[in-house]
C-alpha cells in the first residue's frame, strides 16, 4: 500500500477535497508550507488520475496510482503530462531489502529522472572510484557539500601522488600529468564529482548498508542545514533526517549553488514533482482526521 493510499483511508472525503478551490483557511496555511514556491509542472494531470482513482499496471497488473513502484512506470498517466529532469550527476540509490516499495519515496526520483537514476537493492553495490563518488549519509566524518569539491579533489591528488613518485625524474613528456592526455583549460575546472549515492530504508535500517565495506572508503556527505516535511517523519530522529526524494532534491539545489556556482532558477524542482502533490493531499487528510 502507498503513502497515498494508507492516509487516503483517514478520510474518504479527502480525494475530493484537494480539486476544490481553496478556502480562507487554506490560503492562510499555504503560507506556512515548506514546498511553497517551487517551479513546478502543473499537477492537474495528478488531480484527475485520482477522480479516475486506483489503475492496473498494464505491467505487473497491480492496483496502483499515478505510477507503479514495482515496475518503475506510470500508471494512469500520460507521459507526455509529466515533467522530466536532467540531472547535473548521476545518481544511484541503494534500497534496503525491508524498505517497503510503496512507501519508499525514491521511485519518484526514477521515474521523473530516468537517464540519471538507478535503483539497486541491498547487498547488490556497484563497484565506486572513491574520488569522483560520493555517499550523501550524515556521519561525524561528513562535509557539507560547500567542502565537497575540495574534499574529492585532495582525494585524487592523494591517489595520484605514488604515479607521480614513479615517473620522478622522467621527462614532462613522459609523465602522465603533463602528456597528450592532459586536460585542457576548460576540463581542468570540471568537477570531479560523476555520481552522488543516497541510502533508502527506514533510519533504523540504514546502519547496515552504511557500514558496508564496499561504501566505506566514499567521501560522506551531510544536508545538515535541511530539514524534512516528510509525512512519515520517524519518532526519536532529528528533522535533518530527510526522505530520499528530499536528499536528493536538495544536494542537487546546493550542488547547483555552492559547486557550480550557478544561480538557482528552479531546474530540478520537479524532482518534487510527486512528493510536493502527495504533501499536500495527505497533510489535508490528516488535517481533517484531526491528526494535524
Amino acid at each position: 500500500m502507498s503513502a497515498l493510499d494508507e492516509d487516503q483511508r483517514l478520510n474518504p472525503g479527502c480525494l475530493d477535497e484537494t480539486t476544490r478551490s481553496a478556502n480562507s483557511s487554506d490560503v492562510a496555511a499555504s503560507a506556512k508550507r515548506p514546498l511553497q514556491g517551487l517551479k513546478l509542472a502543473s499537477h492537474e494531470v495528478l488531480e484527475q488520475a485520482q477522480e479516475k482513482g486506483r489503475l492496473k499496471c498494464a505491467k505487473c497488473g497491480g492496483s496502483r496510482m499515478f505510477f507503479c513502484y514495482t515496475c518503475c512506470c506510470l500508471v494512469g498517466v500520460s507521459p507526455q503530462n509529466v515533467p522530466l529532469v536532467k540531472l547535473p550527476v548521476k545518481i544511484d540509490i541503494i534500497k534496503h531489502p525491508n524498505e517497503t516499495d510503496g512507501k519508499s519515496t525514491a521511485i519518484h526520483a526514477k521515474i521523473l529522472a530516468p537517464d540519471d537514476v538507478n535503483i539497486y537493492t541491498y547487498p547488490c553495490i556497484p563497484e565506486y572510484d572513491k574520488d569522483q563518488v560520493v555517499l550523501v549519509f550524515p556521519g561525524p566524518k561528513a562535509v557539507t557539500v560547500q567542502n565537497m569539491i575540495q574534499s574529492l579533489t585532495q582525494r585524487a591528488q592523494d591517489l595520484a601522488e605514488p604515479a607521480r613518485k614513479r615517473f620522478r625524474g622522467a621527462g614532462l613528456s613522459d609523465c602522465p600529468t603533463h602528456g597528450e592526455g592532459d586536460p585542457g583549460p576548460d576540463e581542468s575546472k570540471a568537477v570531479p564529482l560523476r555520481k552522488v549515492v543516497f541510502i533508502d530504508s527506514t533510519w533504523n535500517q540504514t546502519n547496515k548498508i552504511s557500514t558496508d565495506e564496499r561504501l566505506q572508503d566514499l567521501l560522506q556527505v551531510e544536508l545538515k542545514t535541511r530539514k524534512t516535511c516528510f509525512w512519515r517523519h520517524q519518532k526519536g530522529k532529528p528533522d535533518t533526517y530527510l526522505a530520499t526524494i528530499e536528499a536528493i532534491y536538495y544536494f542537487l539545489r546546493d550542488f547547483h549553488e555552492l559547486c557550480l556556482e550557478q544561480v538557482y532558477s528552479g531546474e530540478y524542482d520537479n524532482i518534487l514533482f510527486f512528493y510536493s502533490y502527495l504533501h499536500t493531499v495527505i497533510n489535508k487528510a490528516k488535517t481533517a482526521a484531526g491528526r494535524l
